[in-house]
């Protein structure tokens, strides 16, 4: 049996603060303690009311003047596009033929799989993401590299391999039996190995054959516990050609309906364009959305109405997404600062609260995985983040004058990126530790 304690303020997100009120949603301490054993938290609360409980020989690490939280949760994200992120003037049809296909490409090596994948796991720990849910290439090496990177850390990892048999080039595609064949052997081998988990991924509906969207859902009904991820209604291009494929259905949310790939454990990319009906039935079935800021406005696709896909009156799941490489940055910090400034222009001002809501619980419940991450609670994984709220000369002036534990984070939000997160803890061990001499 391995412990560990961390002290230092502790921040943490109970509930939906979009649904709830927010004074019900944030439990915070100023000096708060987590007692750790063998990767998960066996104990959390005020510092005085667990010191005399911890155990004589534990190891007391102690973070003053920092703020101990969930680890970030990326719902969506795309590791073999790494090398393309801040790719020049493209939006999205054009963007995936111009740089994402050939940079997918070259997944065929198991090397440079492995290299980027090793990159990967590494530059999400730095930025304090310790969950993610992860697309992979349509090579069934490149879903390899990706777990066995993961597995190195110990990591509560989503991944599949991308199906992808139509409108795309041939050194991509693959076929709706190949794609199924793949797929099922990547399940065996790695659902529920260690911490990983698998995700069955159609790029999305331009992209895979009526054959292969059935496959998948077989898939999916074979195995009853593995998610689903896609993209749906990023650009409007997209729609428009979703329905040329597919013109005997209403809509595109029906396209993925009418295969059994709309359920409670399917996650789907952007949702931009989605109309109300479309919402509805997100809602009635329980399928999630992954909301990517700094991806939608970077390849231009338009303006995520979060209060509309969070209208109480039929409330849809949503997760926060870098979407690396049409995002611009593995920050969820800064993918935070990018949905309160979307919102914004939508005329919705987003608290604090709910945007840390969104990169924490709020992407791990739309990934099945509430129950594990994205909180602080007794019995939950500890993936734990350090962030230092006066990492910076410009942060600590900024917190010099912060009033309230919300001003603070909503500041950090805005103004913080990867050099706020002192310490990434992955399963109670540390697997990131900040240079202080940079």
């Amino acid at each position: 049996m391995t412990e560990l304690a961390l002290r230092g303020a502790t921040y943490t997100l109970a509930a939906d603060p979009f649904l709830n009120s927010p004074s019900d949603c944030a439990v915070y301490e100023s000096d708060g303690c987590i007692l750790i054993r063998d990767g998960l938290i066996s104990a959390i609360g005020p510092y005085a009311r667990l010191r005399d409980k911890l155990p004589a020989d534990i190891e007391l690490r102690h973070y003053p003047d920092s703020i101990l939280m969930p680890g970030f949760v990326d719902a969506h994200i795309h590791y073999p596009q790494v090398e393309i992120i801040g790719s020049y003037g493209a939006q999205l049809l054009e963007w995936l033929n111009k740089y994402t296909f050939p940079a997918e490409a070259r997944f065929a090596d198991p090397d440079h799989a492995r290299r980027i994948a090793d990159f990967f796991i590494t530059e999400l720990h730095r930025n304090g993401t310790t969950s993610a849910s992860v697309f992979c290439t349509s090579a069934p090496g490149s879903v390899d590299a990706i777990f066995k990177a993961a597995q190195r850390h110990n990591m509560l990892l989503l991944a599949g391999k991308m199906m992808m048999d139509s409108h795309a080039p041939a050194n991509l595609v693959d076929t709706a039996q190949s794609s199924y064949d793949d797929s099922k052997a990547l399940i065996e081998r790695w659902h529920k190995r260690g911490r990983c988990r698998y995700a069955v991924t159609p790029r999305f509906a331009l992209t895979s054959s009526p054959r292969q969207l059935e496959l998948a859902g077989a898939l999916m009904r074979e195995h009853s516990d593995v998610r689903l991820q896609s993209h749906i209604s990023e650009n409007r291009a997209e729609v428009a050609r979703a329905s040329e494929l597919n013109p005997q259905r209403m809509h595109y949310t029906d396209i993925y309906d009418h295969y059994g790939l709309l359920s409670e454990r399917a996650i789907y990319g952007h949702g931009i364009h989605l109309a109300e009906d479309e919402l509805r039935r997100f809602h009635e079935i329980g399928a999630k959305i992954a909301h990517c800021p700094t991806s939608n406005f970077f390849i231009g696709s338009g303006l995520f109405d979060i209060a509309k896909t969070k209208n109480a009156a039929r409330p849809v799941t949503v997760g926060l997404g870098t979407d690396v490489g049409g995002g611009t940055s593995f920050s969820m910090l800064g993918t935070m600062s990018e949905a309160y400034k979307m919102a914004q222009m939508r005329g919705n001002s987003l608290t604090a609260a709910q945007c840390w809501y969104l990169a924490t619980l709020g992407s791990a419940e739309a990934l099945g995985l509430g129950e594990r991450v994205g909180s602080l609670r007794a019995g939950r994984d500890a993936d734990i983040i350090v962030l230092d709220p006066r990492a910076t000369p410009l942060l600590e002036l900024r917190a010099g004058v912060a009033e309230s534990i919300d001003e603070l984070l909503f500041a950090l939000m805005i103004c913080a990126d990867d050099r706020a997160i002192a310490a990434t803890y992955v399963a109670g061990k540390l697997v990131h530790e900040r240079d202080f001499a940079d």
